[in-house]
């Protein structure tokens, strides 16, 4: 095969001739858009389901409101350690951009010079993924699968190899998972503390999900339904 002819045996370098192939067969428009998904636009809209999931959580409310807050905010708390982790193993590893090394490759986006594992993208979004995941089933589901496309669209754009993009999913991952239990009890204290104020409470709980609380703990006041309701029974 003509590109087992140019990776040699590496699997590694043969994806990614494969996966930036299409990249050259696509029309011109499609490149450009891959090239801004890629760049900006998938980690904008990790931000907006962030965004959307904490709505979501705030208007439900529930004894779970501030857990799953806390959650939230420990989500891009987590992509940002993720990140910090990443800089020591950059240096070490030392990868050069597979464009460095690799003729032929459709290059979308220029002026990558730093090195190439791992993947900053791939380890943010998936950080941001894990991190829904942790605070909303749903969410985060959604979340990891705008990582893995993330991670496609990096090799796609022929800015990184594809292990540099499962790399990048790993350290994510394991930041976003193995400090979650102490993120979580410093910060669902804090989220908790935060529901308590009259200030700041909606942050965490929503008008309406207040207002069903308030309801819920006095007992001795009566809805308009159900006050037409012994009304007309009287």
């Amino acid at each position: 095969m003509a590109v087992l002819a140019e990776s040699g045996s590496n699997p590694d370098v043969g994806l990614l001739y494969d996966i930036n192939g299409l990249a050259k067969d696509a029309p011109h428009w499609f490149d450009r858009t891959m090239e801004f998904v890629g760049e900006y636009g998938l980690l904008l809209a990790m931000v907006l389901l962030v965004l959307w999931c904490w709505w979501t959580v705030r208007r439900r409310g529930g004894e779970d409101a501030a857990p799953s807050v806390a959650a939230l905010v420990w989500a891009p708390l987590a992509a940002g350690i993720a990140v910090l982790v990443n800089v020591p193993i950059r240096g070490f590893v030392a990868r050069p951009r597979p464009f460095v090394q690799h003729q032929g490759l459709d290059v979308l986006v220029s002026g990558k010079t730093d090195y190439s594992f791992v993947s900053d993208h791939a380890t943010i979004t998936m950080a941001l993924g894990v991190g829904l995941f942790v605070a909303h089933r749903r969410f985060g589901l959604v979340g990891i699968g705008l990582a893995l496309l993330e991670g496609f669209c990096r090799v796609f754009m022929g800015v990184h190899y594809p292990t540099d993009v499962v790399g990048g999913f790993a350290l994510g991952t394991a930041v976003a998972l193995l400090l979650s239990p102490l993120a979580m009890a410093l910060l669902t204290p804090l989220m908790r503390a935060v529901e308590r104020s009259p200030r700041a409470g909606w942050l965490v709980r929503g008008r309406a999900a207040e207002s069903g609380r308030h309801d819920a703990l006095l007992p001795g006041v009566r809805t308009s339904a159900e006050s037409e309701e012994r009304d007309l029974a009287a």
